[in-house]
């Protein structure tokens, strides 16, 4: 009760077994989950045929992974690092520029532990896109261990014993799982291109920072620097599509899934999760004005209010009348 009523501080005794026994367990399983499927067999991938000579799937093999131009490490550490540094960056300023009267209360629980509001708006954020991001890599790992598309590469890979298989014409289908003779794990790498991660992950991160920044943002005096960043984050993460195209490492369609795949993630959770980044604080709706009310205690119809004749007649009145009045004066007076 003391909490309570002290101006910008409010009790919750929710907060912390929520955070503690739901939000936590949610993220430990996710995290688990993205795990298995990234570094286990858990999920075996989906084993799928292939036609002799298929140009389709002949594109030269690009090397591994490491060899990229933007390789998986430096994706992960962009996706990690940008919106990190936005949102620290962006909660700092906005706490210290707004007034005591619109910032967030202080939430107090058990009357001992105490939630800074700008701490609390902070581990929200990021939570909520750490989230994401382990959710995104679950959908797209899923995606490839269910349909098994393989690459533009696939059959450099796979190096296919194409007289040992028989294979007389373009059109002939093989099903046979030990058909390639090259190195399982490139092979099985292969396999995975449905839908691109790295595109779902950037574009992920693209636009939960580009939300973040026209949400919260507010830059007076120029309106050309939110759509600059928004656009250079966007144009990097489409560079990242584009550039595993051109390096065979997967196709277009498998692109512009991962872009489906993570900007549906995050659209989905800035607008039904966080809801658009705004306060947690409750506005008090304006009253409207209440009906009288009659004696039996049921509310009065309210009429429309009519100007009466006589209103009329006690304001300043029409010149003629005026003028008509005083001549009817002087000629009592003369009798």
């Amino acid at each position: 009760m003391a909490a309570e009523e002290k101006p910008g501080v409010k009790s919750s005794s929710s907060i912390l077994p929520c955070f503690l026994f739901v939000e936590l367990v949610i993220m430990a399983g996710t995290v688990l989950l993205a795990y298995y499927f990234e570094y286990t067999d858990t999920f075996p991938v989906h084993i799928q045929g292939f036609f002799c000579y298929d140009k389709t799937f002949s594109k030269p093999y690009p090397g591994p992974e490491d060899a990229s131009k933007i390789p998986p490490v430096l994706i992960y550490s962009l996706v990690t690092v940008i919106p990190t540094l936005t949102i620290l960056v962006g909660e700092l300023c906005v706490f210290f520029s707004r007034t005591e009267g619109t910032r967030e209360k202080t939430i107090v629980t058990a009357d001992c532990c105490y939630f800074n509001p700008l701490l609390r708006r902070i581990v929200r954020f990021l939570g909520v896109y750490a989230f994401g991001l382990f959710t995104t890599t679950i959908f797209a790992n899923a995606g490839q261990v269910v349909t098994g598309n393989q690459t533009p590469h696939f059959l450099s890979a796979c190096r296919p014993n194409y007289t040992a298989l028989g294979c007389q014409s373009t059109i002939q289908y093989i099903t046979e799982r030990r058909a390639c003779t090259g190195n399982p794990l490139t092979v099985m790498t292969a396999r995975k291109s449905f839908p691109s991660k790295d595109a779902a992950l950037s574009v992920y991160a693209a636009i939960y920072t580009v939300m973040y920044v026209t949400l919260v943002f507010k830059t007076k005096g120029t309106r050309l620097t939110k759509p600059t960043i928004s656009l250079t984050l966007l144009c990097l993460a489409m560079l990242v599509g584009v550039v595993r195209v051109a390096e065979y490492r997967n196709h277009w369609a498998d692109v512009l899934a991962g872009f489906f795949t993570g900007g549906s993630i995050a659209v989905f959770l800035v607008t039904c999760v966080i809801n658009n980044f705004q306060q947690l604080q409750s506005s008090i709706a304006p009253q409207r004005p209440q009906r009288p009310e009659s004696m039996l205690g049921m509310p009065m119809v309210t009429l429309p209010c009519v100007e009466s004749p006589l209103e009329k007649l006690s304001g300043p009145q029409h010149p003629t009348l005026s003028s008509s009045s005083t001549l009817y004066n002087t000629y009592v007076q003369s009798f």
